[in-house]
């Protein structure tokens, strides 16, 4: 394998995915803000409300713009830079990628055209709706992008078809175990969550702006409280699915546990790292298996094998090896006699069949392949934590300042609250980091590894594009930045009716 194409398909698809997530979040926070303050209009027959919501309107439609054309670049890679995955699992992967089109998509699309244009032209009611369907359409949407993502990282309703060389539905039931992961659920939720979070913040950040300026104070200080409503709530409900997502990653990633924990040697009580050489006993295990005394396997028990919490005893890495290398020749065996020695094929049929579940892992040299980037890991989740816990300080901080009535006089924390805004954003980008990094080698949880997924390109082509998007997408996010700011220079245009 060329390393330099492995390299540049892996870090032009990490570029792609971590600029489109810079928009998604966003996207889910900002529906969830307009809806209320339009269901408040509608409610309290305001229009401070409704010009409230049609400014915070007009900044998601800007950062909707963009996060399209982002994705569709991220989709489009998987043909041209990963055609061997797209061939394995193209039938799999793709379904629900295409109802997220088909559906989801065209479903945020078409009543965000209305919500944007129909203020006049549609009842209140039938305007309100749009404006909460819009948000539904992009959360439906994230859960179908992540039904497909929690399969890669726990691949469940699928066999592998030594005919076609394919991973496939396994039964007619198998579409349902794909839609009802317990990763893709987990992931879901964590997502949307956090886009709640990332949303929440921007608007109450941009608020304390308006504040620090002595501008539109009656309309900042109720997007304050709205914005840090949607956030706390965010934030709090991601710490409770992080917790899903460490018991999952204890059952179905191990690896990736380890690494996020510096985790080299388990065992019983295993410990938490808070940073390096500050540990708490026992509380590793109550997180990832809710059980103070439970089994957490290290990065060397994974390597050398060791016996999990249900007393399976699990093979070491050396073995699982072997018995893959046993399945791709048993394979080609099978493929080499189906037509000609029907008996003998049979025969390659049976090994190939006894170790298939291993297949993947034939694909690798080493056992120390199966280690992840581990201080990349440890550390991005632990920057994860602390950003969302500055987040919550925020939030707590916000809620007492607003009860007092002091938020406009405390310009200390109307400096946190702008500051607070990248932070979010990182908090997101670390948590992926920790999703993806953490599941490497694999671009299939043990069933294809990232180095057999990748096309038959040249490195400089690979190189090229990278580059070119790049360019593209800093042009993009500079555009981006430029209108976000006219329109918060510009502001809501509301008139003040009191003063803070």
């Amino acid at each position: 394998m060329d390393t330099a194409i492995f390299t540049w398909s892996r870090l032009q698809f990490a570029m792609t995915a971590a600029y489109h997530w810079l928009f998604v979040p966003l996207t889910l926070g900002l529906a969830l803000v307009m809806a209320i303050m339009e269901t408040l209009y509608l409610v309290k027959k305001d229009e401070f409300w409704k010009k409230t919501a049609k400014f915070w309107m007009k900044v998601f439609a800007i950062n909707f713009a963009v996060g399209i054309a982002t994705g569709l670049i991220l989709e489009f890679q998987f043909g041209t830079n990963w055609s061997n995955y797209s061939w394995f699992v193209g039938d799999l992967f793709g379904a629900p990628l295409a109802i997220e089109g088909i559906i989801a998509f065209f479903m945020e699309a078409t009543f965000f055209a209305v919500m944007f244009f129909g203020w006049d032209k549609v009842s209140p009611k039938f305007h309100l709706a749009s404006t909460w369907l819009t948000g539904i359409g992009a959360t439906i949407s994230a859960y179908w992008i992540l039904v497909a993502n929690g399969w890669m990282q726990n691949p469940v309703g699928t066999t592998f078809n030594p005919d076609t060389v394919r991973s496939e539905m396994a039964s007619a039931t198998a579409f349902w175990e794909v839609v009802s992961n317990p990763v893709a659920v987990d992931k879901f939720f964590h997502s949307v969550l956090s886009g709640w979070f990332t949303g929440g913040t921007f608007v109450l950040g941009m608020s304390c702006w308006f504040l620090l300026k002595n501008r539109e104070v009656e309309f900042a200080r109720k997007s304050a409280l709205v914005g840090a409503i949607v956030g706390a709530a965010g934030v709090l409900g991601g710490f409770i699915s992080g917790d899903r997502s460490g018991v999952n990653a204890a059952e179905f990633q191990p690896m990736k546990l380890a690494a996020s924990e510096g985790l080299w040697d388990g065992g019983r009580r295993a410990p938490f790292s808070i940073v390096p050489g500050i540990e708490v006993p026992g509380v590793l295990s109550l997180l990832a298996t809710h059980d103070i005394d439970g089994y957490v396997p290290g990065i060397n028990d994974i390597l050398k094998g060791y016996t999990d919490k249900d007393g399976v005893c699990v093979p070491s890495a050396a073995e699982k090896i072997s018995m893959g290398k046993t399945a791709i020749a048993a394979l080609k065996g099978y493929r080499d006699n189906r037509e000609s020695d029907p008996e003998k094929a049979s025969e390659f049929r049976k090994i190939l069949d006894e170790n298939v579940k291993y297949l993947g892992y034939g694909q690798l040299d080493t056992p120390e392949e199966l280690i992840p980037n581990v201080p990349l890991v440890y550390w991005s989740f632990r920057l994860m934590i602390g950003f969302g816990m500055v987040g919550i300080l925020l939030f707590l901080l916000a809620f007492f300042a607003m009860y007092k009535k002091k938020l406009q006089d405390w310009k200390w924390l109307l400096w946190l609250g702008i500051i607070t805004i990248p932070l979010a954003y990182l908090a997101g980008q670390f948590g992926w980091v920790v999703a993806e990094v953490g599941r490497q080698p694999w671009t299939i949880q043990g069933l294809l590894p990232v180095k057999a997924a990748i096309s038959s390109l040249s490195a400089g082509a690979v190189k090229t594009t990278f580059f070119v998007f790049l360019g593209v997408f800093a042009l993009f996010l500079v555009i981006e930045i430029r209108i976000m700011v006219q329109a918060f220079r510009k502001g809501p245009e509301i008139e003040e009716t009191s003063k803070a």
